[in-house]
């Protein structure tokens, strides 16, 4: 069945692969619907080896303002216990390849918290990033006052949780919320470019790398320097080590294939 509430691109560069969110008159809130497509599309493309890394977009007015309120307002503990929905964000978060966010406009509520379930993030200059919960009796559930912590400190985090205040583009960047700030026009762009830089290295070392680098967020540094080390170790048993020293060697440009 072709999805309801996402856009697949499947090719916008070689390798990359480009997820729109698609309900653009709730502003993309994230609804139990769009995040099951989300969740199947990212496990075809993590499964496709003419993809290397995936991008996932709204619109230029908004990445997703929240989760779908309507759908949640009438529940009470056990019905949202039996729903499980964050089951869905469990299994996104296990896509190995890397994933960009490009975000413009509102990123709010679960909005902000699949942008940081994201490994990089492109913002244009109209972006706003917020945990507003606090301000409909509730708090984030998908993982924002975990993340958000990590990222940009506890006061900053603290702040922004429990006042729901949004922050700009040029804040979430000083405080190492997101990777940079482009205009508008060239948001969804420069994620590509990124993107497509990152797709052209070998794809088993990238995979290895972005492992060991969110390790680091579950485990003690003797803990993860241990699986750097592993990894590392690993990748020597691949051809794509054999190719990218070799052509070191030879002062030629590598030919990866993610063997």
């Amino acid at each position: 069945m072709q999805p309801q509430f996402i856009i697949i691109h499947q090719q916008v560069a070689p390798y990359v692969a480009h997820i729109q969110l698609n309900r653009p008159k709730e502003l993309n809130a994230l609804n139990l619907e769009l995040m099951g497509e989300l969740r199947d599309a990212l496990k075809v493309l993590d499964a496709d080896d003419n993809v290397r890394v995936i991008i996932i977009s709204g619109n230029e007015k908004a990445f997703a303002a929240g989760a779908d309120i309507k759908q949640m307002a009438g529940k009470t503990a056990m019905d949202m216990y039996n729903i499980d929905q964050f089951s869905t964000w469990d299994t996104i978060k296990k896509t190995k390849k890397p994933l960009i966010a490009a975000v413009s406009g509102f990123a709010l509520g679960g909005g902000c918290e699949l942008v940081m379930l994201c490994d990089m993030i492109i913002a244009s200059e109209t972006a706003r990033f917020g945990q507003p919960e606090i301000k409909i009796g509730v708090m984030p559930g998908a993982g924002g006052t975990q993340r958000l912590t990590r990222a940009v400190g506890k006061a900053l985090a603290m702040e922004m949780v429990l006042t729901g205040r949004f922050i700009t583009a040029d804040e979430a960047a000083q405080a190492g919320l997101i990777n940079r700030v482009v205009p508008v026009e060239l948001y969804l762009e420069e994620a590509i470019r990124l993107a497509s830089t990152i797709a052209s290295l070998s794809p088993l070392a990238v995979k290895m790398a972005k492992e060991s680098v969110l390790k680091a967020f579950d485990s003690s540094l003797e803990e993860g320097l241990h699986f750097e080390r592993k990894n590392f170790y690993l990748l020597f048993s691949s051809e794509d080590q054999k190719e990218g020293m070799q052509a070191f060697v030879d002062k030629r440009t590598p030919v990866f294939k993610g063997k």
